[in-house]
């Protein structure tokens, strides 16, 4: 993409975006250099490679974006944070759900960027990176479905007749007998159960593969807590007798030394698993109608808010959490 200097200056909105896509770019970056060198199925590694050569370009856009404005470049993540000689860690089918949940990660914030963005190189830069990302999910989707090992959603046979609500029952479930689960409520229960079998198969390996006893007991400490949420929300679709998928494929090999810093792995733990987490929340929690289902919702949240924030604050500890730009202090 040729960079274009706009004469209006950058908004709050569109410096936050651009500094959100460096940092995700710049982590992206290190996590793809590895599993382009390790992975061993050639369609996986065809488009690992078109995933790190559109991240490789998008940071050099956003250096010359940032410099033209006079913002400063972060510090973002180096060759120090991978080690591309250790050996393989992940199978391939774990690295094809890896690189489809950074994916779904750039989704959500090039989406989000759009809604927050005036300045046409901006949008144009966001609006690019979204459609090469929409284009990547397709072709993921297709080869994880090719190989079987595709997680799919719960199928359900619908009640056709339509009716309006006429009795307050229709929020129950603490009290009383509660009404079937809409399919609305199935598909926003049956995403967080998705989102938390990927990001337990990320904290096991984490935890394993941490150099810091501390920091690999943060990482123990979340695959409890995401346990916690797999028990409650599997107990509700499994009493409404619908399926949901899993995959066990978190093996992760013997290692003598970790090919990611501790530093890196924590980043993607609060920016990749968090930010997902708590979107797929917050649309549970607003498109939910029974109560007993809002309340298990909300007390999830609740929940791994803690556990997030401890994950910030040991980022502060260790000297790790770089500051995002402000404002200057009239």
């Amino acid at each position: 993409m040729r960079l274009e200097l706009s004469k209006e200056a950058l908004t709050a909105n569109e410096i936050s975006s651009l500094w959100t896509a460096f940092m995700k770019n710049s982590m992206e970056i290190r996590f793809l250099e590895y599993l382009l060198e390790t992975v061993e199925d050639g369609e996986i590694r065809r488009l690992i490679g078109k995933m790190l050569n559109q991240r490789e370009k998008g940071i050099n856009y956003l250096t010359d974006l940032l410099s033209g404005e006079n913002i400063s470049i972060p510090l973002g993540f180096t060759e120090d944070d991978v080690c591309l000689k250790e050996p393989k860690v992940f199978t391939d089918t774990f690295i094809l759900f890896f690189c489809y949940d950074l994916i779904l990660f750039s989704i959500n914030v090039y989406a989000s960027a759009l809604f927050d963005c005036v300045r046409n190189d901006v949008r144009e830069y966001f609006q690019s990176s979204l459609e090469h990302n929409i284009e990547m999910q397709n072709l993921m989707i297709e080869l994880e479905i090719s190989k079987g090992v595709h997680l799919s959603f719960p199928k359900v046979t619908i009640d056709n007749d339509v009716d309006l609500v006429n009795d307050m029952s229709f929020l129950s479930g603490i009290f009383g007998e509660a009404r079937p689960i809409n399919v609305s409520e199935i598909a926003n229960l049956s995403k967080i159960i998705n989102r938390a079998q990927f990001s337990k198969m990320i904290l096991v390996s984490f935890s394993k593969l941490s150099k810091s006893n501390h920091i690999s007991q943060h990482f123990s400490r979340g695959r409890d807590e995401v346990q916690r949420v797999l028990d409650v929300l599997t107990h509700v679709l499994d009493k409404e007798n619908i399926p949901v998928s899993a995959s066990s494929d978190f093996q992760i090999a013997d290692i003598k030394a970790s090919p990611f810093s501790d530093k890196l792995m924590l980043f993607f733990a609060n920016m990749c698993l968090g930010t997902l987490c708590f979107t797929m929340i917050t649309q549970a929690i607003t498109s939910c109608l029974r109560n007993d289902l809002i309340l298990k919702i909300s007390k999830i949240s609740n929940d791994l808010k803690f556990y997030y924030l401890d994950g910030i604050k040991l980022s502060i500890k260790e000297g790790w959490l770089e500051r995002p730009p402000q404002s200057v202090n009239r």
